[in-house]
């Protein structure tokens, strides 16, 4: 007889180190103001994955507590993302994307981390 053991979720898809990891490689700051990021999405083709890929990003970033507005524009490959820096720190953006492992990095990090899987949940109830 076989254990039925039952079996453990893989955290390490949920983890917002990983994440950001896998896709910095294709985000850059534009432009940054008090408040305000330009981010400009690097995919190396666009099709219908990578702008799937931009809308859940805009998706888990508008997720976040202390995001005012975000807006996509997928012929520029830009997001710009409204936030209360008093929130999310300014630094934490460039520092974020940079793999830096800074007080403010780890503050958006956090942010990030508590509403992930609500975001992918809700990307996977799409695509279902």
């Amino acid at each position: 007889m076989a254990d039925k053991a039952p079996k453990k979720k893989n955290s390490a898809a949920h983890d917002p180190h990983r994440v950001i990891a896998q896709v910095a490689p294709y985000l850059r700051i534009a432009h940054q103001v008090a408040g305000r990021v330009r981010i400009k999405l690097q995919f190396t083709a666009l099709d219908a994955t990578a702008l799937s890929r931009g809308e859940g990003l805009t998706r888990t970033f508008g997720a976040l507590p202390g995001v005012r507005a975000i807006s996509l524009n997928p012929l520029a490959l830009s997001c710009v993302v409204e936030y209360d820096n008093a929130v999310i720190p300014d630094a934490a953006w460039p520092d974020l994307l940079a793999g830096r492992r800074t007080a403010a990095a780890e503050t958006l990090l956090g942010l990030l981390a508590s509403v992930a899987p609500a975001s992918i949940h809700s990307s996977e109830k799409e695509n279902a």
